[in-house]
């Protein structure tokens, strides 16, 4: 396998573009053109993992949590970070990292810990917003069908559950061409009147210059007018959290047992208990601390997340039950879903999931 072509079918489900500012997900380390026999994935990346790397004969890292985070100014061992980059250049392995684009997605991490917990009837718990554009251009009428079925096959046009969308109305364009001119229908130097169709679609930010690209080369005018407009639409299918329902409803302490064996919790902690059945379920993988109030605004009875601090807990007010299960708990089968996005497109590539358990926290726990 081309490691290229890994990175670009992640990246055709969970786009760069979808990750939070902060974030420093990609390729982290190693050439996007090295070819490579095996993969090993995952949570994180740590010396134990590379070491795990190197005795499999895997040449590719993937892993949810970013090796680097910040710049680094020197190269000299003194932390995991550095020595972690170091070992993996001298070992020819290369790192690649999708994080909170991998998160914000349906089918990503929170959908997968909403399976694991029987949820169903899933939605994004907060759209995103500011991923939309409207593309706006005008086209002769004899070449609609060529570039609106360019535009479509480059992303542009979908819209929920459904794609192939577009408005068009028919109107007039005018324009003269200049002496250095080569225009597609009239003359140099002639004003000219065009009878054009208005078509406006949908553009997904992340794939405006793909779609671009595809409008440039199939329309046949030498200069192509047309008007990006930023949009205020969320897209329902991507952004932060998801919220779901338990069919039939669960007593709270049965819920929270429940979690404890599903993730493998050492312990949860958790707020005061409301005295009435969980049937609304909203969860966040890694620190979800932000979504506490949308998760109470949406309605859910219970609210799982990871890092939540002491303060931050009063903020429930014992209107919703706060289950903190822990940061690696929470994200521990992304790992499995790296592995399931991967081998339905490379059935005969060999992934392999790391056993080293990177968590950092450990627990002492009463006798």
């Amino acid at each position: 396998m081309i490691i290229r072509d890994i990175i670009t079918y992640i990246e055709s489900i969970a786009p760069p573009g979808y990750q939070e500012s902060y974030d420093n997900a990609g390729l982290i380390l190693g050439d996007a053109e090295m070819t490579v026999t095996s993969a090993l994935i995952s949570l994180d990346v740590t010396e134990a993992v590379i070491d795990e790397a190197i005795e499999a004969g895997c040449e590719l890292i993937i892993a949810h949590h970013p090796i680097l985070f910040k710049g680094i100014k020197r190269l000299n061992g003194k932390s995991y970070v550095e020595r972690c980059v170091i070992k993996a250049i001298k070992n020819d392995i290369a790192i690649y990292a999708a994080h909170t684009n991998l998160d914000s997605i349906t089918g990503g991490v929170n959908t997968k810990i909403c399976e694991k917990i029987g949820l169903t009837n899933l939605k994004i718990l907060v759209p995103a917003r500011e991923q939309l554009l409207k593309l706006v251009t005008f086209i002769p009428e004899d070449h609609l069908d060529k570039v609106r079925e360019a535009l479509f096959a480059a992303g542009a046009g979908s819209i929920g559950k459904y794609d192939k969308c577009s408005f068009g109305s028919k109107g007039t364009g005018t324009f003269r061409g200049g002496s250095e001119s080569n225009p597609y229908v009239g003359e140099v130097g002639e004003f000219h009147f065009e009878k054009e169709i208005r078509l406006e679609t949908i553009v997904p930010r992340h794939l405006q210059n793909n779609i671009l690209s595809a409008l440039l080369s199939s329309h046949p005018y030498e200069e192509v007018a047309y008007d990006i407009y930023p949009l205020e639409n969320s897209l329902p299918e991507v952004g932060a959290g998801m919220i779901g329902e338990l069919p039939g409803g669960e007593n709270e302490i049965d819920f929270l047992s429940r979690l404890l064996t599903i993730f493998g919790c050492k312990s949860i902690r958790y707020t005061y208990l409301l005295g009435k059945p969980v049937k609304r379920v909203a969860v966040c993988g890694g620190s979800g601390s932000f979504l506490l109030s949308a998760a109470m605004k949406a309605g859910a009875d219970v609210f799982i997340t990871a890092d939540m601090k002491y303060h931050e807990f009063f903020d429930a007010e014992e209107k919703i039950v706060i289950a903190d299960i822990g940061h690696y708990e929470s994200e521990q089968f992304t790992r499995e879903l790296f592995y399931e996005i991967l081998i339905k497109k490379f059935p005969n590539f060999a992934l392999r999931l790391s056993e080293v358990k990177t968590n950092p926290v450990l627990y002492l726990c009463e006798p």
